[in-house]
């Protein structure tokens, strides 16, 4: 198999240096930028499959980098930061990062993070197809259909919406849904959940208060309806 391609974009070389080593031990094919501008431009050049980024750079804010990659690739994105409130995790999570690791953090979390994200990528041997209702979920692309028109969606929305397709019409707990796309370590944090099913209500046209798709079942999770 081959190494799959990490992006690191961080400021400090002490912080790049031991990311580095430990990564390369890992088997990961690692590059690594100090700026924004830098890593925008490594991101152009490379057929980068994950980023991990710091949001304290020199030239950008590290948000101005997310969105801006965010606009037109799917490309998996962990971010690091110093601060842990909960406000700033649903911040960076709306403009479109994957996952979240507070600093300072332990080498072996973070790579386990990174296979996380990695084993969420679609693969071109898994064409697995999925009808429900006006729904056609296909596993291969990580595409849907909605009513014939094709709606796009990004790896964390497609896994999440096709965790809910598995067993159309039950309701599948906030814990479970967490471990399963997130992993163990996310059980607690129902903001992820918030955020997602928004953002697929709103890409699938759905209304929360009179849903077609996703119905919400307060304090326990959620529910994919049949027609």
């Amino acid at each position: 198999m081959e190494s799959p391609i990490v992006l690191f974009v961080d400021d400090e070389v002490r912080i790049r240096s031991f990311v580095r080593i430990s990564m390369q031990a890992e088997g990961f094919e690692f590059y690594e930028a100090s700026s924004a501008e830098g890593a925008w431009d490594l991101h152009q050049a490379l057929p980068v499959q994950l980023i991990i980024l710091d949001l304290g750079l020199p030239d950008h804010d590290g948000i101005w980098l997310l969105k801006r990659i965010r606009a037109e690739s799917s490309v998996p994105i962990l971010v690091l930061s110093a601060r842990d409130e909960e406000q700033e995790k649903v911040k960076l999570l709306e403009c479109g990062a994957n996952d979240y690791l507070t600093k300072p953090f332990g080498i072996r979390e973070l790579v386990a993070r990174v296979r996380v994200l990695l084993r969420d990528l679609p693969t071109k041997t898994d064409d697995e197809t999925r009808q429900v209702g006006a729904l056609t979920l296909v596993k291969n692309d990580h595409s849907v259909v909605v009513d014939g028109q094709s709606i796009a969606l990004s790896n964390k929305e497609f896994l999440l919406l096709w965790a809910l397709a598995e067993r159309p019409q039950t309701v599948v707990p906030h814990k479970e849904l967490l471990s399963q796309i997130w992993g163990a370590s996310h059980r607690e944090d129902s903001h992820y959940l918030r955020i997602f099913i928004r953002q697929l209500r709103r890409k699938l046209n759905d209304d929360a208060t009179h849903p077609r798709f996703i119905e919400t079942i307060p304090s326990i999770g959620y529910r994919l309806l049949l027609p």
